[in-house]
């Protein structure tokens, strides 16, 4: 169950990460922040779950040390999460 959860957390923080990096651009080539000033807010809450979630699921996922650095910085890169997902989550 919560790998599972985990896995809806990290493609909602991803896909709200770039839609972030998207209305930054929007702000500073438009002069328009309203778009980050929505996302802002709800990107930041999701990369709190997410973080939280890494810790949780980490003795499930069998993640060690290392593995669990790479999914933290992960949350920091563009399309990282999208790869967490994929490639080092277990099938729950």
């Amino acid at each position: 169950m919560q790998l599972t959860t985990f896995r809806w957390v990290a493609v909602a923080e991803a896909a709200s990460f770039l839609a972030l990096l998207v209305a930054t651009f929007v702000k500073y080539s438009r002069d328009n922040e309203i778009g980050v000033e929505l996302l802002g807010p709800i990107h930041g809450v999701l990369w709190l779950a997410y973080v939280g979630l890494v810790f949780a699921v980490r003795s499930t996922a069998r993640w060690g040390v290392m593995s669990t650095l790479v999914v933290l910085i992960a949350s920091i890169i563009p399309f990282g999460a999208f790869v967490v997902e994929r490639r080092m989550v277990p099938p729950a």
